[in-house]
Parts: C-alpha cells; sequence; structure tokens
C-alpha cells in the first residue's frame, strides 16, 4: 500500500460506533435513504434482520427483493414488515437472469431512496449499526458517495467455528487482483462484502454484473468515476453468514475474474464453463457449470425508469 492509500485508508475509514442515530438525524435533512435486502432461500434469517432495520428513524423503506426463492422467503419477509418484490415484477420488459446482480440491478427500480444501502440477508449477527455505520459518512459527508462495510469473516465447519477465515475468494482472487490492477483500492479490507450503500445518483451511471462479480464491478467502477476519495469504509466488527463450500467459491471466482477481464478492456469471454471434479466410488464424475457472466447497463439508460420510480 502506497503512502496515498494509507492517508485514504487512515482519513476514509472509521467505526459504527462513531455514527449515532441522534447524529445521523440531525444531518439527514430531507435525504431520504432505501435498505435493500437481496433474498434467495433466507427464511431463516430474513424476518429478523428486516425486523431490526425498520425501528431506525433514518430509514425511509425496506425491501427485500426476492430472487426467485422456493422456500418460505416472501412470507416471512413480509410478515417481519418489509415490501417484497419480486426480480419478475420490475423492469418486466427484461427476462430475469439469476444472480445476485440482477436484483440489485432491478432494486433501483423498486425503491426511491436517494441513498441506497445494500444488506446480506443471509447474516445471522445482524445488528442495526450495520445499517447506521453505512449511512453515516453518505449522510454527514456530501463529497462521499459510496460506503463499503469492513468487518472480521467467521469460518464455520461443522459444529466449529472460528472467527476469521472467511472471505477465501477475497484473499485469493479479489485482492491480488486488485494489487495488480488497481493497487488504489488496496486499501479495502473487504472489497467483496455484501453490505454497503451508495448515492443513487452514482448507482444509476453504473453497469451491474448480474452474479456474485457485482461487488467487485461496483468498487472499481466507481473508483473510475468518482475517484478513491469519494469513496469510504466503515468497520462493523464482525459477520457471521453461511459459508459456501469450494466448488460454490471457485464458481464465485470465475465471475469475479470475468468482471475484473471486462474492466481491463479485455471483454467478456462467451460462453464460460468450469469443469469441477466430484469423488464417485473410486473415480471422479465430472461436473461442468456455464459460468457466463452478463451485466445489465447503467439503469439510467433503461427506457422508463424516471417515470417508473
Amino acid at each position: 500500500m502506497d503512502a496515498a492509500t494509507h492517508t485514504w485508508f487512515a482519513r476514509r475509514t472509521s467505526h459504527a460506533r462513531d455514527w449515532p442515530v441522534p447524529r445521523l438525524l440531525a444531518a439527514k435533512g430531507d435525504t431520504t435513504v432505501s435498505v435493500v435486502l437481496p433474498a434467495l432461500n433466507e427464511a431463516a434469517t430474513v424476518g429478523r434482520i428486516v425486523q431490526r432495520i425498520l425501528p431506525l428513524p433514518v430509514v425511509d423503506e425496506v425491501v427485500v427483493m426476492d430472487s426467485g426463492s422456493t422456500d418460505e422467503t416472501v412470507a416471512v419477509a413480509a410478515a417481519a414488515g418489509a415490501r417484497v418484490v419480486r426480480r419478475e415484477d420490475v423492469l418486466t420488459q427484461f427476462a430475469p437472469r439469476p444472480g445476485k446482480g440482477e436484483v440489485l440491478w432491478r432494486s433501483l427500480a423498486a425503491t426511491s431512496g436517494d441513498i441506497v444501502c445494500f444488506v446480506d440477508s443471509d447474516l445471522r449477527d445482524f445488528a442495526p449499526s450495520f445499517v447506521t455505520g453505512l449511512l453515516g459518512p453518505l449522510l454527514t459527508d456530501p463529497s462521499v458517495q459510496f460506503v463499503k462495510a469492513t468487518y472480521d469473516r467467521a469460518l464455520r465447519s461443522g459444529e466449529h467455528e472460528l472467527p476469521t477465515g472467511g472471505g477465501r475468494v477475497t484473499e485469493l482472487v479479489a485482492r491480488p487482483l486488485l494489487a495488480l490492477h488497481w493497487p488504489a483500492l488496496s486499501g479495502f479490507v473487504q472489497p467483496l462484502g455484501g453490505e454497503y450503500a451508495a448515492r443513487r445518483s452514482l448507482l444509476e451511471q453504473l453497469p451491474f454484473p448480474c452474479g456474485y462479480g457485482v461487488e467487485f464491478g461496483l468498487l472499481v467502477d466507481t473508483f473510475h468515476r468518482v475517484g478513491l476519495d469519494a469513496m469510504a469504509q466503515v468497520d462493523l466488527s464482525r459477520r457471521k453468514h453461511r459459508n459456501a463450500d469450494l466448488h460454490k467459491l471457485g464458481q464465485m471466482a470465475v465471475e469475479i475474474l470475468q468482471v475484473a477481464q471486462a474492466r481491463l478492456g479485455r471483454g467478456f469471454p462467451a460462453p464460460v464453463e468450469l469443469t469441477q471434479f466430484v469423488r464417485d466410488g473410486s473415480g471422479y464424475r465430472l461436473v461442468t457449470t456455464d459460468m457466463t457472466e452478463y451485466e445489465r447497463p447503467p439503469i439510467v439508460t433503461v427506457e422508463g425508469y424516471s417515470r417508473r420510480r
């Protein structure tokens, strides 16, 4: 990390405790805030998260964007008080694609806040400070456009849980990519974290990768559009969620690598197939998955977007 990035880290890194609700309310004025929870089969956790966000006086709406759940996610989220929007019910001129980035992109058309805060819906230790921490820099400093969460990521294996060790794709894929191609972003502790907030006016201008590469793409594209000093991060202490297995992590890595390649001007290779191996008796079974990554255009370019909001 060079001296400039060190300076940015010291200036633009804060802790959730630095942003108490009274301070945010005093700064909020007429700025509106939408909290979006992307969800796919998260009935076990989404309701409690919604219930802890709704009482926050700095939040104007809570929207759960359902990505095709087959469990009780929709019913649980609605019962908890969220407005639930199925991906098929917004921007209906676009056939839905699978992936987290797809529902985040559609959420811009389903919400109205000047600031949009994204929170993953599988968190097992969610606290309201996750939201207030992310909102703090945006509500108190008009020069800040984008705020990313930092935290320690627990790693669970069976009945055992380590306080750190999660974020394996971050350490093995995302961080090396940043070091090689975008070293100014090396100060972000959790570049792939799913908790972040940004001004709508920025998000409207950015393309959204449809899959798990969305966080990496938004981070790099924000840097290119507004510069490092308009970006900040807030320490939320720790984060516990469902850890993916190695095969899923491999698939996530392929999506991130495609997003990085596109931002290096090399385009998206299509189609992309990932071959993985599963032990089957005394031999192996080959599992091939289509991992071709797609992107949605900046939503401000979508006809009717402003009217629909």
